[in-house]
């Protein structure tokens, strides 16, 4: 009797690792890769030569596209205008220059230009009206109210006004008076305590003072005259003026007057004018 055979039992795991194991790789890529043919030489530096050409146009044409993008249109007008502007500007300054040369010139012409006649009598108008400062030599007259002293004011012995009996001090009226004889003398311009005399300043009293125009003034009284000094000295002196100053010493009170060479006087405090109008 024969040997029995014995059946063979085949596990699918079995096979799945033996197929893994012993055939790696698919039979049918094993197929495909028989049918492929490997590239030459001259295809492989042929792509490669093509790759690298379209890589530096797009490179190229990008950077010529950023650049376009960072260039700005008005930036040319923009800088055209600067240069304008700019060049304008040096014009102005040139221009200002020349005007400022021309004033200048202007003014040395018209400083050295002798002033008109119509010119030359305001301005001696305006002076003799105490409109303006004026300055020159002249004369100082001086006159305070007498010295009081025990003994003398005891004794009496000072002259006193007769309807009041007081003592007899400077007044208005001498001030006027000593103002009236220096207009008289060729006086051009006057002031008392450094107050100019204009048209319409007065000398009055009020109450116990003296005003010049609106300005209270007190002993001693400065007279200031401006003028031909010597001429001044000697009609205001006490050879042409002996009874005045005769009276004045009889007062107690002392006329004092001096020359000099520059007496500078401050223009008068301009009036109010309401009612007179310029006659055109």
């Amino acid at each position: 009797m024969p040997p029995r055979r014995r059946g063979k039992h085949y596990d699918a795991s079995l096979r799945l690792i033996d197929d893994l194991v012993n055939r790696p790789m698919d039979a049918l890529y094993n197929d495909s890769r028989l049918v492929t043919k490997p590239d030459s030489k001259l295809t492989f530096w042929g792509t490669r030569i093509i790759v690298l050409i379209i890589c530096v146009a797009v490179g190229f044409a990008g950077c010529l596209f950023v650049r376009l993008l960072n260039t700005d249109p008005r930036k040319q007008v923009r800088q055209q205008l600067a240069s304008q502007l700019e060049a304008q500007n040096t014009h102005i300054d040139e221009l200002e220059k020349q005007i400022a040369d021309m004033r200048a010139d202007v003014d040395r012409q018209s400083q050295s230009a002798l002033p008109s006649q119509v010119e030359q009598e305001v301005r001696r108008n305006e002076a003799a009206a105490g409109a303006t400062a004026v300055e020159g030599e002249g004369i100082v007259l001086t006159v305070a109210d007498p010295m009081v002293t025990n003994s003398n004011a005891q004794e009496g012995s000072l002259p006193r006004e007769k309807s009041t009996n007081r003592l007899r001090v400077v007044t208005d009226t001498d001030l006027q008076l000593l103002v009236s004889l220096m207009w008289k003398a060729g006086a051009e311009a006057i002031s008392i305590n450094d107050n100019r005399l204009g048209v319409q300043t007065s000398i009055r009293t009020a109450g116990n003072s003296i005003l010049i125009g609106t300005t209270p003034v007190s002993s001693p009284y400065r007279i200031q005259a401006i003028g031909n000094k010597n001429e001044l000295a000697n009609r205001m002196g006490q050879k042409e003026l002996s009874t005045l100053y005769q009276e004045f010493k009889d007062a107690g009170m002392t006329l004092q007057t001096s020359k000099e060479n520059m007496i500078r006087l401050k223009a008068a405090t301009p009036g109010q004018v309401s009612n007179a109008k310029e006659i055109r």
